[in-house]
């Protein structure tokens, strides 16, 4: 998908902000939600969206969104490293499917990082199992 078109309120993340897909929670108010990729690059793998905008990319952004969902990005990203002890965290957001998209709700990635463990592909591999994925949101969630 091109950086322009309509919003598709059937994406993965547009139900799981809706309820009518599970995800494993780290976080959750009336603005943004924070949950565990299912196919993360690393262990915690954090995804951070936006509940209230439309926006598919970072370019569309209400700029008043962005600046609440930045925050929550820096304060899962601190959860994590409180949580994980990773050695470093990739922040990452993609725009257009050229630049890797592949959900087109604005979305910020938060991926420890370890010396010597290199990241899996983005949105490759295999799904990680929900248990695991719960059990790593609850301690994430715990230092929030």
């Amino acid at each position: 998908m091109s950086l322009d078109g309509a919003y598709d309120d059937g994406n993965i993340f547009a139900k799981i902000i809706r309820g009518e897909a599970p995800a494993a929670k780290v976080y959750e108010d009336d603005h943004v939600v924070a949950f565990m990729d299912v196919f993360p690059q690393s262990t915690g793998h954090t995804l951070v969206i936006p509940k209230q905008d439309a926006a598919r990319n970072l370019l569309e952004a209400d700029p008043a969104i962005l600046a609440t969902l930045i925050q929550t990005v820096q304060r899962v990203a601190r959860a994590v490293r409180e949580a994980l002890k990773p050695d470093g965290i990739v922040v990452t957001q993609f725009n257009g499917a050229p630049a890797g998209q592949t959900v087109y709700h604005l979305h910020f990635h938060i991926i420890p990082t370890w010396e010597g463990v290199p990241h899996g592909r983005h949105a490759g591999g295999g799904m990680a199992d929900p248990d695991e994925l719960k059990a790593l949101a609850a301690a994430i969630a715990a230092k929030l």
